[in-house]
C-alpha cells in the first residue's frame, strides 16, 4: 500500500483543517462581514408602519368629504348656489364642484346642523360656497348661504337682488 503525501501548503501560514488559514500577499481581501439584520429589518418595519398609516389617514380624509358629499345640505346647497343667476354670471356654465370640503353636519335624531364651505368652478373662474343650516327632522333650513367668487364680491344665494323693476320708484312730478 502506497501512501501519497499531502501537498505543502500555499504560501502564508496554514495549520490543520481544523485550524485557521491566513489569506497570501497579493490574494483578493476577504468580504466584509454583514452587519446584523437588525437595523435593516426595524428600517423596514418602520417604513411599513408609516406607509400604512398614512394611506389610513387618506382614506379617512376620503371618507369624511364622500360622506358631506353625500348629504343632502351639501347637495341642496350646490344646486341653490350654482341656479343662482349671479353666480351663473360671475362663473359662466357649466360650474362644476370642487374636491375639498370643510365643515361638519351633525345629525342627532331628527335634528341636526351643517357649516360647510366647499370650491366651485366655472369657465370664467372659481369660487367659495359657505352654507350653515339646520334640519328639523324634514327639511333643511339655511341660515346663510354665500357664495364668494375669487374675482371679489359676495352673493347672497338666499337673498337675490331685486331686479331693476322692483327697485324703480316713481316721484310724482313736481310743476
Amino acid at each position: 500500500m502506497t501512501v501519497t503525501p499531502t501537498p505543502p501548503p500555499p504560501s502564508g501560514s496554514y495549520t490543520s483543517p481544523q485550524g485557521s488559514y491566513t489569506v497570501p500577499p497579493g490574494a483578493p481581501p476577504a468580504p466584509p462581514q454583514k452587519s446584523g439584520g437588525c437595523w435593516k429589518a426595524l428600517a423596514i418595519g418602520c417604513s411599513v408602519i408609516l406607509v400604512l398609516g398614512f394611506a389610513a389617514m387618506i382614506a379617512l380624509f376620503v371618507f369624511v368629504f364622500s360622506v358631506i358629499k353625500r348629504s343632502d345640505v351639501y347637495r341642496e346647497a350646490f344646486s341653490r348656489a350654482t341656479s343662482d343667476p349671479r353666480v351663473v354670471e360671475a362663473l359662466g356654465t357649466p360650474i362644476e364642484k370642487g374636491w375639498w370640503v370643510m365643515g361638519s353636519v351633525h345629525l342627532d335624531n331628527n335634528t341636526g346642523s351643517a357649516n360647510i364651505d366647499f370650491p366651485i368652478s366655472g369657465p370664467k373662474g372659481s369660487a367659495h360656497v359657505h352654507a350653515v343650516a339646520s334640519y328639523d327632522g324634514n327639511t333643511w333650513t339655511y341660515s346663510s348661504l354665500v357664495v364668494r367668487p375669487q374675482a371679489g364680491g359676495e352673493i347672497d344665494v338666499l337673498h337675490p337682488a331685486a331686479s331693476s323693476a322692483q327697485t324703480r320708484v316713481f316721484l310724482p312730478k313736481l310743476e
